[in-house]
């Protein structure tokens, strides 16, 4: 591409990277100014260094975003790149570029997102996570461990996500999602993408909390892996200089016409997970200063997802069941991977939900999803907790979330008639099929289920869902890839006959 004399275009945000080349820290400062960016965000880079004329171009044919334009003035050098590509680039007429959060402003709203596909009536979805194949596991640890590269290791994710997508597709499912496939659990993969946070295994951190022989103790009643669960750690203060998920929406969009969810640990469990006293407290003065950055995050990845044309965005919270079933006023628990103790369930609820309204103030509610469960952790129910819902009903009522996403098939769950308390206005997505039963229900007994949500909440307000995901921990799935698609299909093949 030859230079121009000026740009066609003006850029969103900006940055000067001096006569930094492309191996000296000018990529790394690309990736703090781009990734806020919503796809066809533009951003200028101005460089005096002649190596760049040539590495740039390159770098934005290996990373899929465009090179729009440059410009070139003596040594000074302009180059305009776009987030994926120009034809993306959709903005609301009369409303201004917007600053990026991540350089202190707050996340716009008002940018035009792309358009997301509605969700139908009795929608056929998994909640998140489908078992990786052993070369994924093998990949995803190399990659922790430093013996694979960053593309290396994306490049074998894509393919492990095709193959996810095609069996949710075969399954006949409305709604898709990329199975988490490049994630080491549903929550704690964000120390991987968070500056100032590291994934430290399990085994490591019991010395750090109080009575650790009794905590390996709970460890090994809960039929919890220590040596195979990584935690997340907090050096300093998080900030978001490339997406959490986002990436996994852009390419999952790609490779399927369905409409795609993606699911996000929500700001109470990672608060939960993230605060723990003698690391955190090095950066933060308290779980609730935590939490406050943790909010900025999500709000900054939830509108790059609703930009990228995400159709659900799913807050994950099963950390909430532990608060209310876990029989004691104070405690620490692994469950779900919280870590942090609990302060009592009068307080911890009402600060999950003021942290989850302070994340979705503002965001269509069409589009985001809150889920529930009792811990996923083992396929052996008698170690997972158990209790209805009721003392959880009041706090989710008042949570402003578009569709409540609930384990409901195991026993375990109580009944299905007390979330008929739920907000009217609210989609109800309701568990019908176990995946720590490694029997594939029988289409009439889902079908059963259906017929009873139906009467319950109406079929224009229902979804339909396994109790949980089928890999919540990478290392440690809850069942075989073969009979996810099988549950899957249990459910859309019930479906299907009450579509006819």
């Amino acid at each position: 591409m030859e230079p121009v004399a000026t740009h066609a275009h003006v850029p969103d945000t900006g940055f000067d990277g001096g006569d930094l080349d492309c191996g000296n820290g000018l990529l790394l400062l690309i990736r703090k100014h781009i990734d806020p960016l919503p796809r066809g965000g533009l951003l200028e880079i101005l460089s005096t260094e002649i190596s760049v004329d040539e590495d740039l171009p390159a770098w934005c044919r290996l990373t899929g975003n465009e090179l729009v334009s440059w410009t070139k003035v003596q040594r000074q050098r302009s180059f305009l790149i776009c987030k994926g590509s120009l034809a993306e680039r959709i903005r609301e007429p009369g409303v201004p570029p917007s600053v990026p959060a991540s350089l202190g402003a707050q996340p716009s709203l008002h940018r035009v997102p792309l358009g997301a596909p509605s969700i139908p009536a009795l929608a056929v979805m998994g909640i998140g996570s489908w078992p990786r194949p052993r070369w994924m596991l093998e990949a995803m640890h190399a990659h922790v461990e430093g013996r694979l590269s960053e593309a290396a290791f994306q490049e074998t994710a894509d393919d492990a996500v095709r193959l996810s997508i095609a069996a949710q597709e075969r399954a006949g499912v409305d709604v898709v999602t990329d199975g988490e496939q490049r994630r080491d659990s549903y929550a704690s993969f964000v120390a991987s993408r968070l500056d100032n946070c590291q994934l430290i295994p399990l085994v490591d951190l019991l010395p750090l909390v109080d009575h650790p022989e009794e905590f390996e103790a709970e460890l090994r009643a809960l039929d919890i892996p220590a040596g195979e669960v990584r935690h997340p750690a907090v050096f300093g203060r998080l900030a978001r200089s490339r997406p959490l998920v986002a990436h996994e929406v852009d390419f999952a969009r790609r490779v399927t016409a369905k409409p795609v969810k993606v699911a996000l640990p929500g700001p109470y469990l990672l608060a939960r997970t993230m605060w723990m006293e003698c690391i955190s407290d090095q950066a933060y003065a308290s779980r609730e200063e935590i939490a406050q950055d943790i909010v900025r995050i999500l709000r900054e990845e939830i509108t790059e997802l609703m930009g990228g044309g995400a159709a659900l965005v799913q807050l994950d919270e099963p950390v909430l069941s532990e608060v209310v079933f876990s029989g004691a006023k104070s405690r620490r628990s692994f469950m779900c991977g919280a870590l942090s103790e609990s302060l009592g369930p009068t307080h911890e609820l009402g600060f999950a939900r003021e942290l989850l309204n302070a994340v979705l103030d503002g965001f269509p509610r069409e589009r985001t999803a809150l889920h529930v469960c009792r811990g996923n952790w083992t396929p052996d129910e008698s170690v997972a907790l158990a209790g209805s819902y009721a003392p959880l009903l009041e706090t989710l009522s008042q949570v402003r979330v578009g569709a409540y996403l609930l384990e409901m098939c195991t026993p375990r769950a109580g009944e299905i008639e007390i979330l008929s308390a739920l907000p009217q206005d609210a989609r109800i997505g309701i568990g019908v099929v176990n995946q720590k039963d490694p029997a594939t229900e029988a289409s009439e007994t889902v079908l059963e289920r259906i017929e009873q949500a139906i009467d319950l909440f109406g079929r224009e307000r229902l979804l339909l869902h396994p109790d949980c995901g089928f890999a919540t921990f990478a290392d440690n799935p809850i069942c075989c890839t073969g009979a996810a698609e099988d549950k899957l299909g249990a459910i859309a093949r019930a479906v299907e006959r009450l579509r006819l």
